[in-house]
Order: structure tokens, then C-alpha cells, then sequence
């Protein structure tokens, strides 16, 4: 049975290195001119979302999702009643085409989870509406998620975590404002 990390062991463990300050020792040794600080913040980001995207698909798998399909149905739950949005608004949103949106929603209504209807507002356009099923699974995807997820930063205390989510959030809007 493996043995829970104390802070110290995980103390001694970020003092070693990780795979990020090899590959940057590596470029170091073969072009030292290059300035590879950038590796150091957005390679471990790169890095951290491969470590948790296997844990999160089976997240999902569990709830018969897999994660494209989540985000359409916990996009829908996160507007708010009546849970329901344009596919121009939920393809903007997810970052999508229109034809990746349209086979994700595809399926969705075939499990019976969204609606596709014709708009009150106008009647040649459609809104995709979440079925009751479909609230009530993406709110049992996410909360499953979510305590999933909170298990990954138990090496942060919570104002290293409060001063990670803050900087983050502060390189993200600065590099979105110049996109």
C-alpha cells in the first residue's frame, strides 16, 4: 500500500526537478542562448493538463460523457434557467465550428439529454434546450469533477492556491487582451 507524502517529502520532490527543468537543462546544453523561461510557466501548464486529462475523461466516461459532450451539457446548466442557448452563443463559448457543435448535439438528443427547438423569438432559428436529464446529469458530472479535481491540489496550501489561481488569472487577461 503506498505511504501518503508528508510536506516535506513533497518539498524535497519540487527541489529535485521536474520534467519541464529537464527538458529545459536539455536546451540549455544544446542552445544555451535561448532563454527558456517560458518553458518553466507554460510547459508545466501543458504538462498539468495531460496529467489530469486522463482522470478527468474517466470522470466523465463514468456518467456515459465524454468531455466535448460535458462541456455542451455543463455549459447549458451553467447559463442558468431555462438552460437553454442559440448554437452560435454555445459554439463562441466552447471555442467550436458550427459542424463540431452540430455532431456533439447530435448525439446528446439521441441520449435524450438536450432538445433542439425552434426559437420564440424567431421561428427560423433553433435554441438547444437541456432535458431534465440532462440537468440533472451535468450537475452530478461536475460536483464528481470538481472533488476529483480538488484532490490534485492538496500539495498547495490554500493561500498557494489562492496566489497560483491569482496569477494565473492575471497572465491569462493580459494575453487575452493582446490576442
Amino acid at each position: 500500500m503506498k505511504q501518503a507524502k508528508t510536506m516535506t517529502d513533497r518539498t524535497v520532490e519540487a527541489d529535485k526537478g521536474d520534467h519541464v527543468d529537464r527538458l529545459r537543462g536539455q536546451w540549455a546544453q544544446e542552445l544555451p542562448d535561448i532563454d527558456t523561461e517560458p518553458m518553466a510557466i507554460f510547459g508545466r501548464a501543458k504538462r498539468l493538463s495531460n496529467l489530469l486529462a486522463p482522470s478527468i475523461e474517466d470522470t466523465f466516461a463514468r456518467f456515459g460523457l465524454d468531455r466535448g459532450e460535458f462541456d455542451v451539457i455543463g455549459t447549458l446548466r451553467r447559463s442558468g434557467p431555462p438552460y437553454q442557448l442559440t448554437p452560435t452563443e454555445m459554439y463562441t463559448t466552447l471555442m467550436l465550428s458550427s459542424g463540431g457543435l452540430t455532431h456533439r448535439l447530435d448525439r446528446l438528443e439521441k441520449a435524450g439529454l438536450i432538445e433542439r427547438r425552434k426559437s420564440r423569438l424567431d421561428g427560423r432559428s433553433i435554441v438547444v434546450c437541456l432535458a431534465p436529464a440532462g440537468i440533472d446529469l451535468a450537475e452530478k458530472a461536475f460536483r464528481e469533477d470538481m472533488a476529483s479535481e480538488v484532490g490534485f491540489l492538496q500539495g498547495l496550501g490554500p493561500e498557494e492556491r489562492k496566489n497560483l489561481a491569482a496569477l494565473l488569472k492575471k497572465l491569462v487577461l493580459d494575453i487575452e487582451s493582446r490576442l
